[in-house]
């Protein structure tokens, strides 16, 4: 299993390399991703950036439910569908006065959760493992996990959305979320 770099290492801010080959190295690599991704837990991870392992390459893996299949991406480029934004599923936490709130969090910066919205549909081509090329329209959550993947492979991390949005970011403290004073 792969360790998770976090911030502040400098390979989650630099736009990462076009895989030019799916050599045999690549295809290791993305194996030792997809275990890591499925030994997430607290918070499970949904998706994983080569840049979070250390490695400045174009690809992300997404599984966007416990059970469902992973999605290998290489080289992949989005283009956003019109359509509303929407907030971030993947974790409810108390905030500090009893209420509930739906936020967006990252592998890479433990602990630190944000109602960040995104664009609820995306059209993504990218390659597979075998170097097939597809175009799928994502939509609702699987969208904002792409969008956040992708953002990794420029170099984004969903902190920067959130200053440029000027939401309010939060820490995890047990059940409860703390605001951080910005």
């Amino acid at each position: 299993m792969l360790k998770i770099v976090t911030v502040p290492n400098s390979v989650l801010t630099a736009p990462t390399q076009k895989v030019k080959t799916i050599t045999p190295k690549i295809k290791r690599l993305v194996e030792e991703m997809k275990k890591t991704l499925v030994a997430q837990k607290d918070p499970e991870g949904v998706g994983l950036a080569a840049t979070q392992v250390g490695e400045s390459l174009s690809i992300f893996i997404m599984r966007p439910t416990a059970k469902g299949e992973i999605l290998v991406c290489i080289n992949p480029e989005a283009k956003f569908v019109e359509s509303d934004d929407i907030v971030h599923e993947s974790k409810t936490l108390k905030a500090k006065k009893g209420k509930q709130s739906k936020m967006e969090g990252c592998l890479s910066i433990p602990r630190i959760w944000a109602p960040l919205k995104r664009k609820g549909k995306i059209q993504l081509e990218y390659e597979d493992l075998e170097g097939v090329k597809h175009t799928t329209e994502f939509e609702g959550f699987e969208a904002i996990i792409v969008a956040h993947e992708v953002d990794h492979l420029n170099g984004i991390l969903f902190t920067q959305r959130c200053l440029e949005q000027n939401v309010t970011m939060y820490e995890e403290d047990g059940d409860e979320l703390i605001a951080l004073k910005t």
